[in-house]
């Protein structure tokens, strides 16, 4: 495979993730299929591609973990915390005596979880943008945090 092309097709490989804002799992989808078609012809867009799905991979983890500490926390905190009378009357649900008092560590596990979400789309999002470029001037780029799944 000549330069320019590989390294447009590593650089497009990074980009390619970048659907996932367009397409629900676009950032795994188009990728794989890019690199599994281009994998075989260079070594370096077969380097560039596994780093690449790796890194989505990894931020699927990290999110799918912090998933399961937050909401499970957050919801049974909230339930023991919050007092509230459910009454149903003509079809209408009033609550009465719902407190929020005792509600700050919920609030704080709630806010920390978005934060971290919010901050990990940012910074993946600048390290794709990043990667492209490295990629298509054709210097090798290793995502931070990834956990080598493909090898």
């Amino acid at each position: 495979m000549e330069t320019n092309s590989k390294n447009s097709t590593a650089a497009l490989i990074n980009l390619s993730t970048l659907t996932q804002y367009f397409i629900p799992f676009g950032n795994f989808l188009f990728p794989i299929i890019i690199w599994s078609t281009t994998r075989d012809k260079s070594e370096y867009v077969n380097e560039q591609g596994k780093q690449t799905i790796n890194f989505q991979l990894s931020l699927f983890l990290y999110t799918f973990v912090l998933a399961l500490i937050a909401i499970p926390i957050v919801l049974v905190t909230f339930f023991n915390n919050v007092s509230f009378n459910a009454i149903i009357n003509n079809d209408d649900l009033f609550f009465e005596n719902f407190d929020f008092s005792n509600m700050t560590g919920v609030i704080t596990i709630a806010i920390s979880a978005i934060a971290l979400f919010i901050f990990m789309k940012i910074a993946e999002f600048f390290l794709i943008i990043y990667a492209s470029v490295k990629t298509s001037n054709g210097d090798n780029f290793k995502y931070p945090l990834t956990i080598p799944f493909i090898k």
